[in-house]
């Protein structure tokens, strides 16, 4: 399945196109595997073609993952099998921490009612049972179902009190996610439940796989968005984060150890629909396809329970 329309254009036209050049490194889950992705259909196993040195899992991938990016530039690729995106999970799929950062956009604080944040904006976690693959079929809950399309960013090396000029080297790489959110149960109650309600099964959708910062021409300026059944609903560029990724870093490194394979949602752009007038939410039969440029695509299918 591929955007239509208007999307499909700026996501084709988008900088640092994903299959320009022979050393850009991606990573997949396939299946509970890590792969090696060498172009849109084909991916070699890494754990066969290292010999068992490094995977199968992702998570031991992550761990060694300066020493995987230099042996993954140099892999014969005649060993490639086709990618079923039915098979994609989430490219870091047990991360130790997760970690989602809110209001991280101008004009996303003021749709929200708030105030852009002039220190570390509000940060709370999405649960690990809630992540998926970039292909699924979401059952919706009770209440209103709203979109948040965002840049992920996966951290590859283990840090405390990260400085900002060194964060990116801390960066394993960047993936697509969504960050699904029950408004109703969000807001309900004397404070804001964050975590419980953006983590209902599947409300976490990330891939379609991970792609190294330093393949991109700038990592800190990359278009994104998502179109409910093909009419765009929201797009930016991660040069509008008021925290880019490495101030993310390192303002989270100063409290936390980030772990390698930690998942860090970067926050969402205006456009949501509980910000619209008047407000509208996701429906039973519709498709959000979501996206960021160099990087790839998302696509969920929503049913009713």
């Amino acid at each position: 399945m591929r955007l239509s329309g208007q999307l499909s254009n700026v996501y084709a036209r988008g900088e640092g196109s994903l299959w320009e050049g022979t050393e850009v490194v991606r990573i997949a889950n396939l299946d509970n595997r890590a792969v090696l992705v060498v172009d849109e259909d084909r991916a070699v196993d890494i754990a066969t073609a290292s010999a068992g040195r490094f995977g199968p899992d992702l998570p031991s991938v992550y761990r060694a993952w300066a020493d995987v990016v230099a042996w993954a530039t140099s892999v014969d690729s005649s060993g490639s099998v086709p990618i079923d995106r039915s098979a994609l999970g989430a490219p870091s799929p047990q991360p130790r921490q997760v970690f989602a950062v809110g209001l991280n956009y101008h004009a996303h604080a003021t749709e929200s009612g708030f105030e852009a944040p002039t220190s570390l904006p509000p940060v709370f976690t999405k649960y690990v049972s809630s992540f998926s693959g970039p292909d699924s079929v979401v059952t919706l809950p009770e209440g209103n179902v709203d979109w948040e399309v965002e840049l992920v960013a996966v951290i590859g090396r283990d840090g405390h009190d990260i400085a900002e000029a060194d964060a990116w080297a801390h960066v394993a790489g960047l993936t697509v996610g969504q960050d699904l959110s029950e408004r109703v149960a969000q807001m309900r109650g004397p404070a804001p439940q964050f975590g419980l309600a953006k983590s209902h099964p599947g409300f976490a959708p990330q891939g379609p796989w991970l792609v190294t910062p330093d393949e991109f021409a700038d990592p800190d300026d990359l278009e994104l968005g998502c179109a409910i059944d093909g009419v765009q609903v929201q797009r930016s560029r991660t040069s509008d984060l008021i925290f880019p990724v490495p101030r993310i870093v390192a303002a989270l490194s100063r409290t936390v150890t980030l772990y390698a394979g930690d998942v860090i949602f970067t926050g969402t752009p205006a456009g949501v629909g509980s910000g619209r007038k008047p407000q509208r939410f996701l429906r039973a039969g519709e498709t959000l396809d979501t996206w960021v440029a160099g990087i790839g695509e998302l696509h969920q299918r929503f049913v009713l329970g």
